[in-house]
């Protein structure tokens, strides 16, 4: 019984022994061919390097935007509010919900009907040799590493081909004007490249905007990162302020027409009272009243209409958003693509794991399969 017993306590430390010594075997063996270790890491350099500058530099953009927070939106409500009272109007005490959160910023610069209206703007390089738009620079001006020439060469000459069967008809419409709801396969490729290169975020605590470009020319980034926050303020400020400028058009109609309405009164005033001065009869002392109290009612309207016009005015500006440009675009000095160092490392490291799983187990695992290829 006590042999039995003492005989687990027995069994452990021999197992600890031998898996140090199958560690240490491990490392005996591995530094024995530490020679190839080091040619499968010097090759790994090799192609590292190779890899690392055949990609091209991308460099990045980024602006940061800080938009009206909600507080002064409630003071610009009182103060329109104000304005109201001394008019004689009265206003909506309740706010209203903005559909365009800050959250869905990202979704709008992200969108297709966005991103086309990017296609037009003009671009320049920093060499200034190249003058063209985003949507030929995106098509006929990107650098590509070789093995994607490569690999892509396949899909180049099915797509040269089919262009051979191609009528002039459909040549015509394909450079035709963009159609968002339609696009061609060049088209909807340039707008997932524009995606890809466009990144908008938004900081949900200090709600904050972060734009970023990423393009292969510093000046074409920061150009088109400024277009890209630009558009973004001015889709923001036509959707926040599209009722109030509609009724600020009402408003000058409405205007327009009162003044117009009260100088003709006026005028038909004026031009009774001088045809008819001196002569005492009461119709023309009640068609004289008659128009004074049209010309009255229509001051009155003018007026009130004058009162409503400032104030569609005063609503427009107030629901105008405001963003204070906190970084703004300025040209990159250094590319942001590729980690040339981060390459390096992985390959070696690649490498020198190759090169090991090698030593210890796949140089075996060969000869093994080589032995039974020979029995047979």
């Amino acid at each position: 019984m006590e042999s039995q017993v003492n005989n687990p306590k027995n069994i452990t430390p021999d197992i600890s022994e031998e898996q140090e010594i199958d560690l240490l075997e491990l490392a005996r063996k591995v530094w024995k061919d530490r020679l190839l270790v080091l040619k499968w890491c010097g090759i790994a350099l090799v192609v590292a390097i190779v890899v690392a500058y055949s990609i091209p530099k991308e460099y990045t953009t980024t602006v940061t935007l800080a938009p009206e927070i909600s507080g002064t939106s409630s003071r610009s409500l009182g103060n329109m509010s104000a304005l109201a009272a001394m008019a004689g109007l009265r206003t909506s005490s309740g706010s209203s919900n903005d559909a365009l959160s800050p959250e869905l910023y990202p979704d709008i610069v992200s969108s297709t009907a966005f991103a086309v209206e990017l296609f037009d703007v003009p671009v320049q390089d920093a060499s200034g040799e190249l003058q063209t738009t985003v949507y030929d620079y995106l098509t006929a001006h990107q650098r590509a590493p070789w093995w994607s020439m490569v690999m892509s060469l396949p899909s180049r000459l099915i797509g040269w081909v089919t262009s051979l069967f191609k009528s002039d008809d459909e040549l015509v419409n394909d450079e035709g004007k963009v159609d968002p709801f339609q696009l061609t396969f060049e088209q909807s490729g340039v707008v997932g490249a524009l995606n890809g290169r466009i990144m908008a975020s938004v900081d949900k605590k200090s709600w904050v905007i972060t734009l970023s470009v990423t393009m292969q020319d510093p000046l074409i980034s920061a150009t088109l990162t400024d277009t890209v926050m630009h558009k973004l303020q001015n889709y923001i400020t036509d959707y926040r302020t599209n009722k109030a400028r509609k009724d600020l058009e009402f408003s000058q109609k409405v205007y327009e027409e009162a003044r117009d309405n009260y100088y003709e009164s006026q005028q038909a005033y004026a031009d009774f009272v001088d045809r008819n001065q001196g002569i005492m009869r009461k119709t023309m002392e009640a068609k004289e009243e008659r128009l004074r109290n049209e010309m009255t009612l229509d001051y009155t309207l003018y007026n009130q209409t004058a009162q409503q016009l400032q104030l569609a005015k005063a609503k427009v500006q107030e629901n105008t958003p405001v963003y204070t440009v906190v970084q703004p675009a300025t040209v990159p000095l250094l590319p942001s693509k590729p980690s040339k160092m981060l390459i390096l490392v992985a390959f070696v490291f690649l490498g020198g794991v190759c090169s090991v799983g090698w030593i210890l187990f796949g140089r075996d695992l060969w000869h093994q399969l080589k032995m039974k290829k020979s029995k047979k």
